[in-house]
């Protein structure tokens, strides 16, 4: 538990080699890498990336959202959960999405396709039956997607 409590605080780079290596010697690897791709994957670190990529620091940017610099780095540093309201507005200043902050889709892309969304709003306006009959069709199409993939590689 006093393990996970330092990684949880951000050290993991005043430790990360010996750690590796008792991990390694115990033969810990799975759940490691599990635990620190959780880690990496985080609501802090994602708002970090985003707003390095948009070149802003943790002033500029709180100055844009009305607060304090030290609120953008307790949620950076995940000590501070922000509410979905300040969520939305960090995704719309940060060029993001609310889904890939909250660590929900891969890409910040994702829903950001006009001619997706409304396909998917499409979709979903549906009847029950017609909607089940399109999932399936898509199912079977990503299936066959993979497959192509898979035996491409």
């Amino acid at each position: 538990m006093y393990l996970i409590t330092l990684i949880l605080q951000s050290h993991i780079s005043l430790f990360s080699f010996s750690f590796e290596r008792y991990i390694y010697k115990n033969r810990l690897f799975k759940h490691f890498y599990t635990l620190k791709a959780f880690i990496m994957d985080s609501f802090g670190n994602r708002l970090r990336d985003c707003r390095k990529n948009k070149g802003l620091s943790q002033s500029e940017l709180a100055r844009i959202l009305n607060t304090n610099h030290s609120v953008i780095g307790k949620y950076e540093r995940d000590d501070v959960k922000p509410s979905i309201d300040v969520v939305k507005n960090l995704a719309e200043v940060l060029n993001t999405t609310v889904a890939f902050l909250l660590g929900e889709a891969e890409s910040d892309q994702l829903f950001k396709d006009p001619e997706m969304l409304k396909r998917l709003k499409e979709i979903n306006a549906m009847p029950e039956e017609d909607r089940k009959c399109v999932l399936y069709n898509l199912d079977a199409v990503l299936r066959d997607y993979r497959a192509r993939q898979a035996y491409a590689s």
